[in-house]
């Protein structure tokens, strides 16, 4: 197993202890189960990707399909979906926006978004220009995966 899916897989176990999940505080949460990194300033893209609980709710990732680069985005709008051996799941954006940048590994590596979530498996970055969708704090959206 290559080094960086080690270190994937290790960041994924010490996501989960003893059944109950723990999300990074460094980043935001949609009630979609989307990862932010914060923006802090709108002169920054911002780059997302699903979280833990959805990757594992979807079980293995087969295919991924993402946005085009240069993409105009409206907040909360459909821009890819996820198919897994159990379902096909659609990504939204949480901002309005200007797709950036996609991750091209998941083309021929979609099991990153498994192995990976909150590092080899992001999805797309995109350059806010307008609203977002309500992001969460990782102890709201922790709150938000137990009710």
């Amino acid at each position: 197993m290559p080094n960086r899916q080690i270190l994937g897989s290790l960041r994924t176990l010490t996501a989960s202890i003893r059944g109950v999940k723990v999300f990074p505080a460094d980043l935001k949460y949609t009630a979609e189960h989307e990862w932010i990194k914060d923006p802090g300033s709108q002169a920054d893209s911002v780059r997302i990707g699903i979280t833990s609980y959805a990757q594992e709710a979807l079980g293995d990732i087969v295919f991924v399909d993402l946005p085009a680069v240069d993409d105009e985005i409206d907040s909360g709008a459909v821009v890819g979906e996820l198919e897994s051996t159990k379902s096909v799941s659609e990504v939204y954006s949480p901002f309005a926006g200007t797709i950036v940048a996609v991750n091209e590994a998941l083309t021929d590596s979609p099991e990153l978004v498994n192995s990976d979530p909150y590092g080899e498996g992001w999805l797309f970055e995109i350059m806010p220009t307008g609203s977002s969708v309500e992001l969460l704090d990782s102890a709201a959206y922790e709150a938000l995966t137990q009710s």
